[in-house]
């Protein structure tokens, strides 16, 4: 595969994607509707279509660009804003999957990647979570996730599709190099929270101090974005030596509570940090790390950036605190 199409390129994940794609000798097709990306972050060298996975001529434009394979991040992500509006995440995240399927085989595109979630096992029966664990979201960003990788299954089984989905856990962390200079627009994840309560002086809330863990806060796999980025090209050599398909967990396996991340934030920075205890969100569970032990396996990958001192200062360069 040389020309590959991203869905999503111009959001935090796509454009750290698209440096290693470039790096790595692809050329790269991105499709952006700019709600949360930022234009900003796609190179000049990159052919950028802005427009939505909705909008079939805007499909057949971006495919029919010599388009080798797929990486599709293109979706809505909130798993609370899911409970409220499963209208907008069914239209998007379900139907738009299979709008990007369905053209996927009029130009005979055979390799896509898909951008999963660790919502699609919902709460741990046990940990690490690995492949093999029980998939039970229990918010309908989850559902929506777990219902493409059903289908990626049944269109490699029908239509000879090969598929990678990559089961992220909690993304974070920015690009060494400072390249990417858009930030994320209204994140909902912690540590970009983190970072505007510091430029701002706002309050963090931090949701529960009494979760069974050595400081009552919850503790997360935090795996840096450009890891991510790493796994999405050694997929992409996997789907083209191998011509078979594969769903892998990217995590570190290591886990830091809330309080250790704002704890460590203060340590690195010298600066105070107003945070204060909120009541327990609904379905957060005490802790969750993950195996990727078959993303070794198969892709041969592992973490090289995600230290807790990396992802922080990387993040800290870029929002410039």
């Amino acid at each position: 595969m040389k020309r590959i199409l991203v869905t999503g390129g111009a959001g935090y994940i796509g454009s750290h994607i698209i440096l290693e794609l470039l790096h790595y000798g692809y050329e790269v097709v991105v499709i952006d509707n700019l709600s949360t990306g930022n234009k900003i972050n796609i190179p000049k060298d990159v052919y950028f279509i802005n427009g939505s996975i909705l909008d079939l001529s805007t499909l057949k434009k971006s495919m029919s660009q010599n388009i080798d394979g797929i990486i599709h991040l293109a979706a809505l992500k909130s798993a609370s804003d899911s409970m409220k509006n499963p209208n907008l995440y069914s239209e998007l995240n379900i139907n738009g999957s299979l709008m990007i399927l369905n053209e996927m085989l009029n130009f005979n595109i055979k390799n896509i990647i898909f951008s999963s979630s660790a919502a699609i096992y919902g709460l741990p029966e046990y940990l690490p979570i690995d492949e093999n664990h029980p998939k039970n979201p229990i918010n309908f960003y989850g559902f929506t996730k777990l219902s493409i990788e059903n289908y990626l299954k049944w269109y490699s089984k029908l239509k000879k599709i090969n598929y990678a989905s990559l089961r992220y856990f909690n993304a974070a962390g920015y690009d060494s190099k400072s390249r990417i200079i858009g930030l994320e627009n209204n994140p909902a994840n912690l540590l970009p929270i983190i970072m505007n309560s510091l430029i701002n002086n706002d309050f963090l809330k931090i949701y529960g101090n009494d979760y069974p863990t050595k400081d009552g806060t919850c503790i997360r796999d935090y795996i840096h974005v450009t890891d991510l980025a790493n796994a999405h090209i050694k997929s992409i050599e996997f789907l083209t030596k191998k011509n078979n398909s594969f769903e892998v967990n990217l995590a570190t396996g290591n886990g830091y509570s809330v309080k250790e991340i704002v704890d460590k934030t203060i340590e690195l920075t010298g600066k105070k940090l107003n945070f204060k205890f909120v009541d327990r969100r609904y379905g957060d569970p005490a802790e969750l790390i993950a195996s990727s032990k078959n993303a070794y396996q198969i892709l041969n990958w592992e973490p090289q950036f995600s230290s807790l001192d990396n992802i922080l200062l990387t993040m800290l360069k870029t929002y410039n605190v």
